[in-house]
């Protein structure tokens, strides 16, 4: 068992940023990837971005590129999401999500085997 808790969500204004965090513990050996997730009221959940547990290749939907940026402490067995140039539409409940299979595909939600319990993240106008 992998156990995830995200942190750092919280209002805040267009252009402003934010950093998220998912606090990994338990099997934490077992992680191959780490993705962020989101989901809007009335909408899918939705890939943000995904990585390596140990780094290595990232991957960001369109909309966050040169915005976003996952990293990884291991030290720490947290994931961070830091979110620079936000607006509006970014305003959802954020997710971490860890996957311990390998091979599996990082952009669907259920590749993924553990979930935290989500952080809200508003950006007003």
């Amino acid at each position: 068992q992998v156990q995830l808790v995200e942190s750092g969500g919280g209002l805040v204004q267009a252009g402003g940023s934010l950093r998220l965090s998912c606090a990994a513990s338990g099997r934490t050996f077992n992680v191959y990837a780490m993705g962020w997730f989101r989901q809007a009221p009335g909408k899918e959940r939705e890939f943000v971005c995904a990585t390596g547990w140990s780094g290595g290749i990232t991957y960001y939907v369109d909309s966050v590129k040169g915005r976003f940026t996952i990293s990884v402490d291991n030290a720490k067995n947290t994931v961070y999401l830091q979110m620079n140039s936000l607006s509006p539409e970014d305003t959802a409940v954020y997710y971490c999500a860890a996957v311990v299979v390998r091979g599996r595909n990082y952009f669907p939600p259920n590749e993924y085997d553990y979930w935290g319990q989500g952080t809200q993240v508003t950006v007003s106008s």
